[in-house]
């Protein structure tokens, strides 16, 4: 079964960018610019770069991209840190991806603009190399002035036709609530942009209705903790807002105890447009194969419900309906022919 899960046509909308390069290439990179690394083995710089077992918060958790953030900070490390990124998920055949980043966060020597296009380079030299298609949302963090989200939004809007289709909400979900943002994000639904919002992580279910109610979300980044409030289940139910939900990194940010007792199976016998996806390849260290055998053998998915797992992954990406309707096609048909395949 595991061989066969691999090979299915798949979708990730939840994939940072600065949590997913290369360790290989961290070194390269920094060797090329001059950037003082703790060590140049591959092994040791890992645990720079990846969470062990024993995480137990998310404040460590987003402590492994303060390294990956020093590397980013050139034209031609984001592009290939980009190009590399969806290589790595052409070789999983992913056939839709969403890659998001804070564009703020690299502006050490380029300008905004300047970090936007690079990023905008790699992903889309990569999807002319590969058999997939490659969307990019910007993330607005939660630390900063919301001036800052108003601005980046602004960037987002002028890239709109190319390549950026949504903005986020990232960072301290804890110590600052959503509603100190909702400038930026009416501001995007207004220009058209698709709007997702990190909620229900770090905080209660009160952060996602307030995501909801305040930045307008259409879908939630992560969202695990909805069941603390039924209401907020029943909004989620009936609004038909999809949950990018991350297993793995649930488990590293010790939101929940064990792989076995994550919600995502309730949520998905709920009806609840449920996606799965990895987070951050290289801080939580798998792949989104990887992420879906975990469904399979630890909480009870059967094969029709990772296909049908990974066809909400469509019906919530941040694409036209048209575009929806031929991947799904697409999408069942290969269904098909692999289980076939492996049958026979």
């Amino acid at each position: 079964m595991e061989d066969l899960i691999r090979e299915l046509p798949k979708v990730e909308l939840h994939l940072h960018l600065d949590g997913s390069l290369r360790v290989e290439t961290a070194i390269e990179i920094a060797q090329e610019f001059g950037i003082e690394l703790p060590t140049v083995n591959k092994e040791e710089l890992e645990d720079y770069l990846q969470v062990s077992d024993d995480c137990d918060s998310l404040a460590e958790y987003l402590k492994k991209f303060e390294f990956a953030l020093k590397i980013m900070q050139s034209k031609e490390a984001l592009i290939r840190i980009a190009y590399e990124l969806v290589e790595d998920a052409a070789q999983e055949n992913i056939k839709y991806l969403e890659v998001r980043f804070a564009p703020l966060l690299l502006t050490e020597s380029l300008s905004k603009e300047e970090v936007v296009e690079a990023v905008l380079t790699g992903l889309q030299r990569a999807e002319d190399d590969y058999d997939l298609e490659v969307n990019l949302i910007l993330c607005c963090m939660r630390h900063q002035d919301p001036s800052k989200s108003v601005e980046v939004t602004e960037l987002a809007i002028n890239y709109l036709d190319a390549g950026v289709v949504g903005i986020d909400l990232a960072g301290d979900e804890a110590n600052f609530p959503p509603e100190e943002h909702e400038q930026a994000f009416q501001l995007a639904k207004g220009a058209g942009l698709h709007r997702t919002v990190h909620a229900g992580e770090a905080a209660g279910a009160d952060s996602v209705r307030k995501a909801i109610d305040y930045l307008s979300a259409e879908r939630i980044g992560h969202g695990v903790r909805i069941n603390e409030d039924q209401e907020t289940v029943e909004i989620v139910q009936e609004q038909q807002i999809s949950l990018e939900v991350c297993p793995t990194s649930n488990l590293h940010t010790n939101v929940i105890p064990n792989l076995e007792e994550h919600p995502i199976k309730d949520y998905y016998e709920l009806g609840i447009l449920v996606t799965v996806n990895t987070d951050n390849r290289t801080v939580s260290n798998l792949t989104l194969s990887e992420e879906y055998i975990a469904l399979y053998n630890s909480l009870d998915f059967e094969l029709s419900d990772i296909e049908e797992v990974i066809l909400n992954g469509v019906k919530a990406a941040f694409i036209s309906e048209e575009k929806k309707e031929t991947l799904i096609n697409e999408f069942k048909t290969e269904f098909k022919r692999i289980e076939a395949k492996y049958k026979s």
